[in-house]
């Protein structure tokens, strides 16, 4: 239809002014709600070319659609707007062509490979809130690619290795005495726990070096004291409303202060002791290595059961275990090619101060790996695995950097891939209460948060008497379904890069713009259906053909459900579930107008009623169709 109109303008410029235009050029957009119509032209791009006055233009282009394109039955101007008024003959067969179309939801396959890679947990603490958003938004781009006609590959790049996960093991040698994971404690927490243990007695040890070596400080009364005197210094020094130098002797005490705790962390027993396991660990120490995978096998089981109640799932798993080394032999090849460089101390680096990226680290001189030299070897060995055409990295935005470095190192290194490399940079999520910090054991932890959505789930369903005739079995069903419903869309109806304030109490709510709201406009819907299938109501496309009257509503909820591939598509090129979130909330919204305005089974009119039931059941296939692209159940009864 739309392209009908765009031919039928080209068309109208060509018979009234003998000008050629490019149908491919001409755009139309959604007309402004303020005023009649569902499509607008703007006409202001033509005044030059036609000498005439965008009102003019307009005014001419409009009669002629009006007379010669089927679908436009009426037209308005204002200034160089010219609004279309669809026939509501062209939304009925829209509607049916959409009830029997089996590409709704669902764009033709195009060829291309894209590869997700999201989660990317570390082995030493639990899933947490962060990583909620992380795993919902990895997924979600993944299920909406495939929507757009990409080949998929879902992956999961597990930081398995390194001096945090030794901090955990170690911890786990000194004050573990044999504990295992239970029934009541899953392996990945119990880990964590140990994390979180090796870091406050770490901060003893800190505490302890400092107190030893404070007497050099005759005027410092406590290793609290010191951290004061270290904070109010650094506060003056770093005012540049006020301006204030720091005195000499302030500058001494500075450097001093700053010298006694680097000396004090870096020299702490427990990190020195966590430092020579990750030795024994590259050494490959049997021991250590034995540990290592006994506690890794804990986390992977607690993971497990985390991904599934998340609804979350990958085709395939890398493991920065073995993969950091695989970089070292792409170094040399930078050596070699002139792309990367050595200097004095052995360390190599590579030269990006063209792009604005300044120097930047790819093997220490001792020849040990750091994160470029591991990222650049798996990216490798996941081109040769899947031969992606597109590489997404859902990683948070304190990784902007990291990953502009990285596709800038490829590029220069001729990788064919290099282009493709698309980091899906995201804000942090917090809560009412602040920041979550791992190692002080402040986060909030995934298992537990789901745990509170579905207890609020089933809180607020109780209270609504939405579960009434269901078993025990059923409503836990759906308290688990509106709890995740709830979360993830909460997560993913803002714009990725976006950090965000998350209210668990708020996202639960039958009302206003939440998952548990859109949930519950399906299971409306299917009731309704239901019935109208009891009643032996015939709702096919042939039932209402022939009609030619619908309400405006009507009319503009058939128009935004023939959107949906459209907005699969728009949400894959820029890779934002929002968009698809926020379109599966209009139509909940849209449809619940028609629902308030138009009858349905008092309505006398028999294709009316057809059309009616026929349109619910269409907003129930999109709303499904949308909310599972995003990971959302959509419920059948509440």
């Amino acid at each position: 239809m739309e392209q009908q109109i765009i031919n039928g303008i080209a068309e109208a410029v060509k018979s009234l002014y003998d000008v050629d235009l490019d149908s491919s050029r001409i755009t139309l957009q959604p007309t402004k709600k303020e005023f009649e119509g569902s499509l607008t032209f703007v006409t202001f791009g033509l005044t030059k070319q036609l000498g005439k006055n965008p009102v003019e233009i307009g005014e001419a282009i409009g009669n002629y659609l009006k007379e010669n394109v089927a679908a436009v039955a009426d037209f308005n101007i204002v200034k160089g707007f010219l609004n279309l008024v669809i026939s509501d003959t062209v939304w009925v067969s829209t509607l049916a062509e959409l009830s029997t179309s089996e590409n709704f939801g669902r764009v033709a396959r195009n060829g291309e490979k894209v590869m997700v890679e999201y989660s990317s947990p570390n082995t030493n603490k639990p899933l947490h809130l962060g990583h909620l958003r992380n795993n919902f938004l990895g997924h979600s781009v993944s299920l909406i690619l495939d929507a757009a006609g990409y080949d998929v590959q879902k992956v999961n790049l597990v930081n398995d290795r390194g001096i945090h996960i030794c901090k955990s093991m170690l911890a786990y040698v000194k004050f573990g005495n044999g504990e295992e994971p239970s029934a009541t404690l899953k392996g990945d927490k119990l880990v964590g726990n140990y994390y979180v243990k090796f870091d406050k007695a770490y901060k003893a040890e800190i505490a302890q070096l400092i107190e030893d070596k404070k007497a050099d400080y005759a005027s410092i009364a406590s290793v609290e004291d010191l951290k004061e005197l270290k904070k109010s210094i650094e506060a003056k020094g770093a005012s540049k409303k006020n301006k204030i130098p720091l005195t000499d002797e302030e500058k001494v005490q500075i450097k001093d202060i700053k010298a006694l705790f680097e000396f004090a962390e870096k020299n702490a027993p427990l990190l020195l002791e966590a430092q020579e396991m990750l030795r024994k660990w590259e050494a490959g120490d049997e021991e250590t290595v034995a540990l290592w995978k006994k506690m890794n096998g804990w986390v992977y089981d607690g993971f497990a059961q985390s991904y599934k109640m998340m609804g979350v799932e990958f085709d395939n798993v890398y493991y920065e275990s073995e993969t950091y080394l695989l970089g070292k032999d792409i170094v040399q090849e930078g050596l070699d090619k002139g792309v990367f460089f050595k200097k004095e101390n052995g360390s190599v680096w590579i030269d990006l101060k063209k792009e604005k990226l300044d120097e930047k680290l790819v093997l220490r001189g001792d020849g040990t790996a750091v994160y470029m030299t591991q990222d650049m070897g798996t990216a490798d060995l996941k081109y040769k695995d899947f031969g992606m055409n597109k590489s997404v990295y859902v990683v948070g935005n304190e990784q902007d950097y990291h990953f502009k470095v990285l596709k800038a190192i490829m590029k220069h290194l001729g990788r064919s891939y290099a282009d493709g490399i698309y980091h899906l940079s995201y804000g942090m999520v917090e809560l009412p209460e602040g920041k979550m910090k791992s190692r002080e054991g402040t986060v909030v932890d995934a298992d537990d948060l789901i745990q509170e959505m579905i207890d609020t789930a089933e809180e607020r369903t109780k209270e609504s008497g939405k579960i009434d005739g269901f078993t025990e079995d059923e409503a836990k069903v759906l308290f688990q379904q509106l709890a995740l419903g709830a979360l993830k869309y909460y997560l993913l109806k803002v714009d990725p890069k976006k950090t965000m304030l998350f209210n668990p109490k708020e996202s639960i709510d039958f009302q206003g713009d939440t998952g548990v709201y859109i949930q519950y406009n399906h299971a409306k819907i299917q009731a309704l259906l239901r019935r109208a299938d009891k009643d032996g109501i015939d709702y096919s496309a042939a039932a209402f053909n022939g009609l030619t009257e619908l309400s405006e509503a009507e009319a503009d909820l058939v128009a935004l459900l023939g959107k949906l591939n459209d907005k699969i598509v728009e949400a894959a090129d820029s890779y934002a579930p929002s968009i698809i979130a926020n379109y599966a909330y209009d139509v909940a919204k849209q449809y619940s107008k028609v629902y308030s305005e138009s009858p349905i089974f008092n309505e006398e009119d028999s294709q009316k009623k057809a059309f009616r039931i026929a349109l619910s059941k269409q907003s129930a296939e999109a709303i499904n169709k949308s909310l599972g692209l995003i990971g959302v159940q959509s419920p059948n009864r509440m």
